[in-house]
């Protein structure tokens, strides 16, 4: 399986933006749904958001109205529009594959990126 390859983390400050990026292979990207979720220090993982290969899609509570997951299929990319971030934002943020049943469950993904870093100061 090739890899996931996120990018676009950083600092903001709270109320700012950033995007994420996720590149994935074309096999990836033509046959699979597509989730972004978040871990903590301390914490466990948590789901964010989920994106099928028609674009239906679904978010946590915590950053709906906030967030958004897209897909451009000119460059095998999914997106995660981060927008009004809070404090309680900062994580690391991994792309990953679904491959099965319940979106919302860590076990329904086979394959994850290496992360990317986002930090909201307050």
């Amino acid at each position: 399986v090739q890899p996931l390859v996120e990018s676009g983390g950083g600092l903001v400050q709270a109320g700012g933006s950033l995007r994420l990026s996720c590149a994935a292979s074309r096999h990836t990207f033509d046959n699979y749904a597509m989730g972004w979720w978040r871990q903590a220090p301390g914490k466990e993982r948590e789901f964010v958001a989920w994106i099928t290969l028609i674009s239906t899609t679904a978010y946590a509570e915590a950053v709906k109205g906030r967030f958004t997951i897209s897909r451009d299929k000119t460059n095998n990319t999914v997106y995660l529009q981060m927008n009004s971030l809070k404090p309680e934002d900062t994580a690391k943020y991994y792309c990953a594959r679904h491959y099965q049943s319940d979106a919302y469950s860590l076990s329904s993904y086979d394959s994850w990126g290496q992360g990317t870093q986002v930090t909201v100061s307050s």
